[in-house]
C-alpha cells in the first residue's frame, strides 16, 4: 500500500474512534486532546513504516512527542471537571438534529484533514531523510525551543492567573501576555516553523513548508486568534489592552 494512503487511512480510523469517544463522553472538546496526540500517532506510524531511524527522523519524532504530550495534558487539565468548551457548546445548540453528522464531518474529519496536511513535514522526513547539517539542526531546534517556550510558558502563566481569586473577572496582561495578546499561539506557529526548517534541510523538499504555512494560516486567520479575539472583545478591559499590546508578534507595549 502507498505510504501516504496508509497514513491517511490510519488517521481516518483514529479520528473516527475519537468521534465515538466524544459520543460516549457527551463532549466534543475531546477533539482538542486528540489533536496533539494525533501528530504523535502519525509520527510513530511513519517511522515504523519506513524504518528510517536517521538523526533527522529521530529528532522530529522526539520534538513532536514532547509537543504533543504537553499540549494534550494541558488541555486535559484545563477541561477536567468543567463543562464542555463554549465553542463546542455553541455548535451543539446550533446544529440541532444534524449534530452528530456535522460533528463527525466538521470537527473530526476536517481536523483529520488538517492534521494530515500539517504532518506532511513529519511524514516526508520519515520517508526521505538521511543526513542533515549541524547548522540546520541548530537553527531549526533553536526556533522550535523558543516557540515551545512561548507556548508552554504562556499557557502556564494564564492557568496560574486564572486560579487566583483576586484575578476573577480580570484580563491577563502580565508575563508574556504583556508583549503579545497570544503568546501561546505565537509559540505554536514558531515551533512548527522550526520543525519545517529541520525538515527542509533534511529532505530538500519545498513540500515540507506546507506544514508551517497551514498552521500559520489556521491560527492567524481561521480558528485560533480570530475566534479568541472575538470572545476577548466582550471584556471591558480588552479595548485598552489591544491598543497597547501586539496581537501576535511579541513587542514592547505601546504608550497611549
Amino acid at each position: 500500500m502507498n505510504y501516504f494512503i496508509f497514513l491517511g487511512l490510519a488517521l481516518w480510523i483514529y479520528m473516527t474512534l475519537w468521534f465515538f469517544i466524544s459520543i460516549w463522553m457527551k463532549r466534543n472538546d475531546i477533539a482538542d486532546i486528540a489533536w496533539g496526540l494525533g501528530f504523535m500517532f502519525i509520527a510513530w506510524l511513519a517511522i515504523l513504516w519506513t524504518n528510517n531511524f536517521s538523526l533527522p527522523s529521530l529528532l522530529i519524532l522526539l520534538l513532536v512527542n514532547i509537543w504533543g504530550i504537553r499540549l494534550a495534558w494541558h488541555i486535559y487539565l484545563r477541561n477536567k471537571g468543567k463543562a464542555e468548551d463554549y465553542r463546542y457548546l455553541a455548535w451543539r445548540k446550533e446544529w440541532g438534529k444534524l449534530f452528530y453528522l456535522r460533528s463527525y464531518l466538521q470537527v473530526y474529519i476536517l481536523q483529520g484533514v488538517l492534521l494530515f496536511l500539517i504532518s506532511l513535514s513529519v511524514m516526508l522526513v520519515m520517508q526521505r531523510a538521511s543526513e542533515i547539517s549541524r547548522p540546520a539542526i541548530i537553527i531549526g531546534l533553536l526556533i522550535w525551543l523558543i516557540g515551545f517556550a512561548f507556548e508552554a510558558i504562556g499557557d502556564y502563566q494564564l492557568k496560574t492567573f486564572l486560579t487566583k481569586t483576586e484575578n476573577k473577572g480580570r484580563l491577563i496582561q502580565s508575563g508574556l501576555w504583556k508583549y503579545t495578546r497570544h503568546p501561546n499561539y505565537f509559540g505554536e506557529v514558531l515551533l512548527w516553523w522550526g520543525l519545517g526548517i529541520i525538515a527542509f534541510f533534511a529532505t530538500s523538499s519545498w513540500l515540507v513548508l506546507i506544514s508551517p504555512l497551514v498552521i500559520t494560516f489556521l491560527i492567524t486567520r481561521v480558528s485560533g486568534i480570530p475566534m479568541l479575539e472575538k470572545k476577548m472583545k466582550e471584556h471591558p478591559d480588552f479595548a485598552e489592552y489591544s491598543r497597547k499590546t501586539s496581537i501576535f508578534f511579541p513587542w514592547v507595549r505601546r504608550k497611549i
